[in-house]
């Protein structure tokens, strides 16, 4: 049988689909929530988590002894050890930016949005009931911002190189279980950079924790992706397990489709030997007639079901959603899905949202989505780096092509992993339709870079054929040697004068604009002052690099072997201010500003790319002192004529330009403006805009009526001033409190790049016109959340919305900060008492043993006494009012000593618990338990140990 890859070779064709079409409402994020079959249990780690901002120095090791512990296996220093005190550190939820927080200073990072970032460490405790014993324990963290280091009851046992990757941790040789908690530590190196624009700092997507039985589907182990060839379609599918058992194992793999309505379609079925702690991948393929097929309009999505047997018991299962369709890029016509021309009216996106930085949460994302969509984009460059997983899905949902973006150029193994991650994460997603390697690299117009890439490109293809390669390159491409000669189809950024010379001298070769444009505008702005960092609107301005809205798509557009263009940028986001420094501290780039707000690129691109009739006039009509002076009219349209009228008095009707867009000097009177759109001779379109009064009110507008009442749900809220007729005043700057009931405000925004004020708190003042509340909701709520908006001199708004009661996520239980005790020695037997005070020497590290409480008791071997040791440093709040001293279980008779002094005593042989007084004042102290032996007796510390505070 063929295998997935060789499959895809001998098909020579491209395939994909999607299950359900998604209507403009709020998309369900129940595909991201943790979702458990039989045989594994999925829950979100999010909760529980204590934070510190700023590093906290590990401390210099001294001495025989303590040089020695070091070096072993779970007994991390300082703010990584289990036993760290961080009971006076912040709680927080993840996903969390801590750069989000932070007012711009100028003295930081102008890349970065002027935001310091540093370092933060993150802990936790997490308790592992008896019935996961024995399962596998996996840790996955989404993304964090930027470098981290990840220990496990003391043991290093992750370095993640990228801020933008999940990683992927076992944690079951580690794990502990019942009453004895486990020390989960985190610590995130933010000043570490992986991008010129702002990463935010932390952990910032989701946590989860992944229990499974011990042969189970490898995470991201199942590949599932639809090709067309010989007039057929077919699933070949591969299927990676894993065994953590102590011997090889034979199971049953079954694969199933199913469409939209439950019905199963095709299915696979195949026998697997699994070898211990490897991994065996199962190949097979599904052959599916007429499946109903994924498209920009229509997204059918199916799902494909594989499930691990074992004498006929359920082990594992994994549900995987697919999509049935067809690629490819045409030389000459550029870009075919299912066989039907597509021009790519793409745009690059970072992940910041104004108010979050990157924690964005998935109401919030859902909106960026759709207002993409209602601009009329239909395909989506990941710059420069993987999205959060919940992206991928709502592309497949809302019907988005995606070229998904690797971020380090880096052949080398740990990148390369990186690299490997991307596309075995994402690769099911009908979605997708390019892997990019690399953006804009020095060195990629040479035979070095060119090396580089056949590599990476040879990772990409050894995990998926079924898509083309490229790279986005601003240079380079007509060198001898050059990155484009190792990839599919060539990207160019800002080179659109350069599109008929390489398709001359490379006619066989699909290309694409892979990022273009690069023009300024500020959002209700008409007049540029680079004095004031203001840009007008009239798509004027541009990067000298880059080019105006207009030019940049004429280029792609007249030109059909040119696949498509990413605009730069969707949106606005922090950090590089080009072309000025401070106090801008986020892009001008965007058709939409940092908020989601349109600028008029919006219109201008939504006339372009939608084939309804569009017609908006720019400017605003508010200009007071400017009464009898020319004022610049512009249409966005896609009309065959267009005629403007001030006050019903015809300013001329000129012939539509669909490139250019039409333009009209007005001489400025107070009243209305209107402009009628003309198709065949007919009024297919009017609009108009008024001179406004002064504001009086304000209003409030969310993106949504209706919220969940999880804790996830978040959605942002339009806010703007009224004049006393009702009408958006454009011009008002007013600033704004807010209170919140019922739920929320977790960020302010109001899309200027010139704002230095705080994107956290109760206030954020309007910018022309408009400014955004992020609210959201609180897990378990229901009924209503009320947010009220006021200013000075205007009348207040208040909006109720709707909470209903929601199931919440499935959370992992975790621990308030309890100071368990560790790095206990057992002395050596003695047939009389041993001296409490008794240690071993700094260079003895033989005659004393090492014990972990909470393991079970043994029979002594003869009769005697032991001594049980260890160092206690107490946390603070113990060290200032004092505390207890708690043995879960004692087996067999005990005394206890603190500092030599008797504390406490347990005369009987019966396991049981045993609390001691913990006397304050104490910052370090020698904790001795002295236990009586008797031969053939159990005896020991058999339950964990904890010092308590009052």
């Amino acid at each position: 049988m063929l295998n997935r890859r060789d499959f895809l070779k001998s098909a020579g064709a491209l395939a994909t689909t999607s299950v359900f079409g998604q209507s403009s409402a709020y998309a369900d994020a129940s595909q991201a929530r943790p979702t458990s079959a039989p045989g594994r249990t999925v829950v979100s780690l999010n909760k529980g988590w204590r934070f510190h901002e700023g590093d906290i120095a590990f401390p210099v090791i001294r001495g025989h002894g303590w040089t020695y512990a070091n070096a072993k296996a779970g007994n991390a220093s300082g703010a990584a050890a289990p036993g760290f005190d961080d009971s006076e550190w912040n709680s927080v939820t993840l996903p969390h930016d801590f750069a989000s927080a932070q007012v711009p200073e100028q003295s930081a990072n102008v890349a970065q949005g002027y935001r310091k970032r540093g370092i933060g460490w993150y802990r936790t405790l997490i308790r592992l009931d008896e019935a996961d014993h024995g399962k596998h324990i996996e840790l996955q963290l989404d993304g964090m911002a930027t470098l981290g280091t990840v220990w496990f009851n003391g043991t290093q046992v992750a370095h993640t190189w990228s801020g933008y990757s999940s990683v992927y941790i076992d944690l079951t040789p580690f794990a502990t279980y019942g009453d004895a908690l486990n020390s989960l530590v985190v610590r995130v190196d933010a000043d570490t950079m992986q991008g010129w624009w702002y990463e935010g700092a932390g952990i910032y997507r989701n946590t989860w924790l992944v229990k499974r039985e011990q042969v189970h589907i490898a995470t991201d182990g199942v590949f599932a992706h639809p090709v067309f060839a010989d007039g057929q379609w077919t699933i070949p599918l591969e299927v990676t397990l894993y065994n953590i058992r102590k011997s090889a194992q034979r199971v049953q793999v079954e694969s199933v489709l199913v469409d939209a309505a439950g019905k199963t379609v095709a299915s696979f079925g195949a026998p697997a030997d699994v070898g211990v702690l490897t991994r065996q991948v199962v190949t097979g393929s599904m052959r599916v007639a007429a499946p109903e097929l994924w498209s920009l309009e229509e997204r059918n999505l199916y799902s494909v079901r594989t499930r691990v047997l074992q004498d006929g018991r359920l082990l594992d299962e994994v549900t995987t959603r697919c999509g049935f369709r067809t690629q490819r890029f045409d030389p000459e016509l550029g870009f075919f899905l299912n066989d039907r021309h597509v021009k790519l009216q793409g745009v690059c996106i970072h992940q910041d949202h104004a108010g979050v930085g990157v924690a964005v949460p998935y109401g919030l994302l859902d909106y960026r989505m759709r207002r993409l969509k209602e601009l009329g984009v239909n395909a989506i460059r990941c710059s420069h780096n993987a999205q959060d997983k919940r992206f991928y899905e709502l592309c497949d949902e809302l019907g988005f092509l995606v070229m998904d973006e690797n971020r380090v150029f880096n052949p080398s193994p740990e990148h390369v992993e990186e690299l490997s991650w991307l596309v075995r994460c994402h690769r099911n997603h009908p979605s997708i339709i390019l892997w990019s390697v690399f953006n804009e690299e020095p060195i990629q117009g040479t035979e070095q870079g060119r090396e580089m890439v056949r590599r990476m490109v040879a990772a990409v293809r050894a995990l998926d054929t079924s898509r083309p390669t490229t790279a986005a390159m601003n240079t380079g491409q007509f060198e001898p040697a050059n990155a484009a000669q190792a990839v599919d189809v060539v990207g160019f950024n800002y080179q659109y004068q350069a599109y008929d010379a390489f398709h001359q001298a490379f006619p066989t070769v699909p290309m694409t604009s892979s990022e273009d444009v690069s023009a300024y505008q500020t959002r209700g702005a008409y007049v540029t002052d680079p004095e004031k960092h203001i840009f007008a609107s009239y798509d004027d301005d541009a990067s000298s690099w880059g080019t105006t809205h207009r030019v940049g798509w004429k280029a792609v557009a007249e030109r059909p072997f040119v696949a498509g263009a990413f605009v730069w940028t969707g949106f606005d986001y922090h950090g590089e201010p080009s072309p000025h420094e401070w106090p801008s501290n986020s892009s001008f780039f965007g058709i939409m500003d940092l908020c989601g707000f349109a600028k008029d690129a919006f219109w201008l691109h939504q006339a372009q790319w939608r084939k309804e009739p569009v017609l908006r006039l720019a400017p605003h009509w508010n200009w007071a002192g400017k009464e009898g002076q020319p004022i610049t009219v512009m249409a966005l349209h896609n009309m065959d004529e267009v005629e403007v009228f001030l006050n019903g008095r015809s300013q001329g009707r000129q012939k539509g330009d669909i490139y250019e867009m039409n333009r009209w000097q007005v001489r400025y009177a107070p009243g209305k403006l209107s402009a009628v759109g003309y198709r065949g001779g007919k009024v297919v379109k009017r609009f108009e805009v008024e001179t406004t009064g002064a504001p009086v009110a304000l209003k409030l507008t969310p993106d949504r009526s209706l919220m969940r009442g999880d804790g996830l749900d978040a959605q942002p809220i339009q806010v703007e001033a009224l004049d006393a007729q009702g009408r958006h005043v454009p011009l008002a700057q007013h600033q704004i409190v807010f209170k919140a009931e019922g739920g929320d405000i977790i960020g302010l925004g109001n899309g200027d790049p010139n704002d230095t004020s705080s994107e956290k708190g109760n206030t954020r003042a309007l910018f022309n016109g408009l400014a955004q509340v992020i609210v959201q909701t609180r897990e378990g709520s229901a009924g209503t959340f009320r947010l009220s908006a006021s200013a000075a001199g205007l009348k207040s708004a208040v909006l109720d919305v709707e909470v209903r009661k929601a199931q919440p996520w499935a959370y992992q239980p975790t621990s308030a900060p309890v100071q368990v005790l560790d790095g206990w020695r057992s002395s050596p037997q003695s047939p009389t008492p041993v001296d409490p005070n008794l240690r071993p020497a700094g260079t003895d590290m033989n005659s004393w043993g090492w014990i972990t409480p909470g393991a079970r008791a043994k029979p002594a071997g003869q009769t005697g006494y032991m001594l049980y040791a260890t160092d206690v440093y107490p946390f603070a709040r113990v060290r200032k009012q004092g505390g207890i001293l708690e043995f879960a279980e004692v087996t067999g008779p005990c005394q206890v000593f603190i500092d030599g002094r008797k504390a406490g005593e347990k005369t009987t042989g019966a396991p049981a618990p045993l609390r001691v007084a913990f006397p304050a004042g104490e910052a370090r102290a020698r904790l001795s338990v002295l236990c009586p032996l008797t031969a053939g007796q159990p005896h020991g510390l058999s339950g964990v140990v904890r010092l308590l505070s009052f």
